[in-house]
């Protein structure tokens, strides 16, 4: 494992953002959108703390009252590895691992407990 960090899916990633950085003192290091210019990744760090926010999408809802509104991002050495441990072991693919135009290699899977996980990897 090289990283992990929670990831918050919001209605709004833009206010959401701007109420981060201006709350904890962060910075938005990273931020990406999608063709509909909706954020489909910003990474804040705060003091060398980091999370991610994303606008809520057809795949990944805003939360609603009671509940969990994160996605686990594990970044690990060989994500493809991890992907099929994952499933022998119980977890759905949600999106196969795959190359990214962002620059990464990953993809999502659920837990059997409705856990929402990325498993990824910086491309080199």
């Amino acid at each position: 494992m090289t990283d992990l960090y929670p990831r918050l899916v919001v209605a709004g990633a833009d206010k959401a953002l701007a109420f981060y950085t201006a709350a904890f003192g962060g910075e938005v290091t990273e931020r990406f959108t999608g063709p509909d210019g909706n954020v489909v990744h910003a990474m804040v760090v705060v003091d060398g703390v980091k999370f991610a926010v994303k606008d809520a999408d057809e795949y990944d809802p805003a939360p609603t009252a009671g509940a969990v509104p994160v996605i686990v991002a594990l970044y690990v050495d060989d994500p493809d590895a991890v992907a099929e441990r994952m499933t022998a072991n119980g977890a759905t693919v949600v999106f196969p691992v795959a190359d990214q135009e962002y620059g990464e290699r990953g993809g999502r899977l659920a837990d059997p407990f409705g856990h929402l996980w990325m498993v990824a990897r910086p491309m080199d």
